[in-house]
């Protein structure tokens, strides 16, 4: 017989980056991230600003405290909000559960007088005018006024898949109005290096298309070297 787990487990030590880690992502783009990750690291495209962002900031950025829900579950959601600390984003995983509301009103209200950076979930929420009003910035997939359970078993602390990339503890998010990215522990200062040079890059090709660009370089070489031809 499978032995029963506890209804809820919450890892002891909750692991963060330091404060000037965590800096140096206020601000940036969610492209510039993904730039700098080969072209990858952004949960799946359904995860969006709640309301289209049309009502609450649309750029939040700190430490993933994960929540492994169930379906339909918020057991470990709640056990996210008790060990959540300021400038931290509760992810909560419900295996991207629709027809249920993740989280509400209420929930965002409590986690913004927590000082919690930003809610994110692969699921759907509801009490959409009381989480304009709490003023807390959220991503989801969407809203749902049916009410979730708090049964378990759930997990906090440890990592959980949500839109489609696993996310650890511990983990940088940063969101925006294009979506969610995620930064892996152990790239955090990796990542960090690149950012100046691609916002270097970025400014100097925004100055470029302001100036009047019309041409593409790269096809224009590639029409000179033959590696493009032009066919009838």
């Amino acid at each position: 017989m499978i032995e029963e787990p506890p209804k809820l487990q919450i890892r002891k030590t909750i692991r963060r980056p330091s404060a000037a880690q965590i800096e140096a992502f206020r601000g940036i783009p969610t492209g510039f991230l993904c730039d700098a990750m080969e072209g990858q690291g952004a949960l799946c495209s359904t995860i969006q600003p709640i309301g289209g962002g049309r009502d609450l900031p649309t750029h939040a950025h700190g430490p993933a405290v994960v929540a492994e829900n169930g379906p339909a579950e918020i057991l470990a959601t709640m056990g996210a909000v008790h060990v959540s600390q300021p400038g931290d984003i509760i992810v909560s995983a419900v295996h991207g559960h629709k027809n249920c509301s993740a989280a509400g009103d209420r929930f965002c209200g409590i986690m913004k007088n927590r000082g919690v950076a930003a809610f994110v979930t692969d699921g759907q929420m509801r009490d959409y005018p009381g989480i304009v009003a709490a003023g807390l910035p959220a991503w989801c997939a969407g809203l749902s006024p049916n009410s979730p359970y708090s049964n378990g078993p759930a997990k906090v602390g440890f990592g959980a898949v949500v839109g489609g990339r696993y996310i650890e503890t511990g983990d940088m998010i940063v969101a925006d109005i294009d979506g969610v990215v995620v930064v892996p522990f152990a790239r955090i200062d990796a990542v960090i290096a690149q950012l100046a040079a691609i916002q270097e890059l970025e400014t100097a090709l925004d100055a470029k298309v302001q100036a009047g660009l019309r041409e593409m370089p790269a096809i224009e070489a590639m029409l000179a070297d033959g590696t493009a031809k032009l066919v009838d």
